[in-house]
């Protein structure tokens, strides 16, 4: 069935298990308004504040799969939340700070509240959320997260590129030591389909979707919460490349604003969507908190345009030998692993780290003629 995840927070791939499929199944991406904790007085309320807040989540999906039931005559199988919902971005809180304040522990009270909302709604639940790790103190890492109907978390994934947040890639060889590649790249083989999880922006590196599809991924998780526009943006663009190349859905959640912020709050909110793994937005939402982004997911067909040969079979025509030496060869002026050890260990930066790591990679592909 699908991977088990340990609850001390290592992260699995499973593979070569047996999918016993439901062929056909709607999925729906809830669009739902973050909330920032930061005007909260102490950890303790903001801890109380996402409780509350998962407690909450339950009666509207369950409200809103039985309407696309009915509509549809398909049951909710999988249901994606947006980015950061329960807490919304850390701004200038400083890592340790914001971890302690509001970063789940893989085993803790915040995943089981998720657990027994997936369990008794009896759907995949999948979102986002900032991870503490206890073999990284005083880190956090931004997790796309899928909670099974049994209540387990089987997958983890966490951002890999983020502008201004740690990354696994900053701590490379003691994460890999823990984890491995697959812990790095996670795909859930369950009874809807192979799952895996893209985190907001990185719906913009092809990169990312490949690693996870090259390792069977057929639905990719996207949380977001991004700027919505009647005009296609960069991220609606990249959400179809996404999902045509690799021949895989694409069920992308944008949050329907941020509340508790100086931001309007209006200003990350809209056109969460389903894409069909021909690349077509076949469901998009409008404005505000709603649950219209929703549609099935056709396995079957998927898995057929997958053994076909044809020239729209994007994914069986990749050829990744071509490009590995290429990209070898060119990382040198790019940001590389491990920027955040030192001597040996974890070192927490400012949050001006940040800018200051970006400006330098310009600096050396501006001498090395790249840009």
């Amino acid at each position: 069935m699908y991977a088990a995840i340990v609850p001390t927070g290592a992260i699995a791939a499973s593979k070569g298990d047996d999918v016993s499929e439901t062929s056909t199944y709607s999925a729906m991406a809830m669009q739902l308004t973050a909330r920032s904790l930061e005007q909260l007085p102490d950890a303790e309320a903001a801890r109380a504040a996402i409780l509350e807040h998962i407690a909450e989540i339950e009666g509207q999906i369950r409200t809103s799969s039985i309407f696309v039931a009915q509509y549809s005559g398909k049951p909710v199988k999988l249901v994606v939340l947006p980015e950061y919902l329960f807490t919304s971005y850390p701004g200038r809180i400083s890592i340790p700070n914001f971890a302690a304040r509001v970063g789940f522990a893989a085993d803790g009270p915040e995943y089981e509240a998720l657990g027994a909302v997936a369990q008794r709604l009896g759907m995949f639940l999948a979102g986002n959320a900032y991870e503490t790790d206890e073999a990284f103190p005083d880190f956090y890492f931004q997790t796309c997260f899928i909670v099974a109907p049994s209540g387990d978390v089987v997958l983890r994934y966490r951002r890999l590129i983020s502008m201004f947040a740690p990354s696994p890639h900053d701590v490379w060889e003691a994460y890999l030591d823990k984890y491995g590649l697959e812990g790095v790249f996670p795909v859930a083989r369950t009874e809807i389909g192979n799952l895996a999880a893209i985190a907001s922006e990185e719906i913009l590196y092809p990169e990312i979707a490949r690693a996870l599809a090259l390792r069977g991924a057929e639905v990719f998780c996207h949380s977001s919460s991004e700027v919505g526009s009647p005009i296609a943006t960069n991220k609606d663009i990249a959400k179809q490349a996404r999902a045509f190349e690799n021949l895989a859905y694409v069920v992308s959640s944008n949050t329907a604003g941020i509340s508790g912020t100086a931001m309007p709050l209006s200003s990350a909110e809209g056109n969460s969507q389903v894409v069909d793994w021909k690349g077509r937005v076949i469901a998009q939402s409008g404005d505000g908190e709603t649950f219209t982004a929703f549609a099935p997911i056709d396995l079957g067909a998927l898995r057929e345009g997958r053994k076909t040969p044809a020239m729209t079979n994007y994914l069986a025509r990749q050829r990744p030998a071509l490009f590995a030496e290429a990209y070898a060869a060119a990382a040198e002026p790019f940001r590389g692993p491990d920027g955040m050890m030192q001597d040996g260990k974890p070192g927490i930066p400012d949050r001006d780290y940040f800018r200051r790591a970006q400006a330098e990679v310009i600096e050396r592909l501006d001498k090395a003629g790249v840009i």
